[in-house]
């Protein structure tokens, strides 16, 4: 549920990369796509998950550092400026880019490649907007100058 000081996030980001993988992991058993490249592939997967947990753990740490919340529909405490937000405004949707990445490989599809696309552009123009409106709107000028030294993505 929605709190009156929150971005009005109410879909779970990672779902919108679960739906990827989980429609990729559906068509592949009806119209395979595979990657092939054997061990490599195997190895690129599981670099690709390790790079997740690496960023998903120093994103998590940042928030917990600064005592707020990484769920999108309550309200924040702090605006965290530090760690991975050095680099990119939004390092667990990167991170769960990468995990998303790493799991097409594992599974050997193209279909999640080809479905990933969609999930972050539902993530770019339904669930950023809105957390950035809320970030504006709560911490002002802060976030401002946030935003003009850090790229949204990447």
């Amino acid at each position: 549920m929605t709190t009156p000081d929150s971005p009005g996030v109410n879909v779970p980001p990672p779902l919108f990369y679960v739906a990827a993988i989980a429609a990729g992991a559906v068509l592949r058993r009806y119209v395979p796509l595979p990657i092939g490249g054997g061990g490599l592939r195997v190895v690129a997967a599981w670099a690709f998950v390790a790079l997740f947990l690496a960023l998903g753990g120093w994103s998590f740490f940042a928030f917990w550092r600064g005592r707020t919340t990484i769920i999108p529909n309550r309200p924040a405490n702090t605006l965290v400026l530090y760690g991975p937000y050095d680099y990119t405004r939004n390092p667990m949707y990167v991170g769960m880019t990468l995990l998303t990445v790493g799991v097409g490989l594992w599974l050997n599809t193209w279909w999640v490649f080809l479905l990933l696309p969609a999930s972050i552009a539902c993530i770019d123009r339904l669930v950023i907007p809105r957390e950035e409106a809320y970030l504006r709107r709560r911490f002002g000028s802060d976030y401002d100058a946030f935003t003009a030294r850090v790229r949204r993505w990447i």
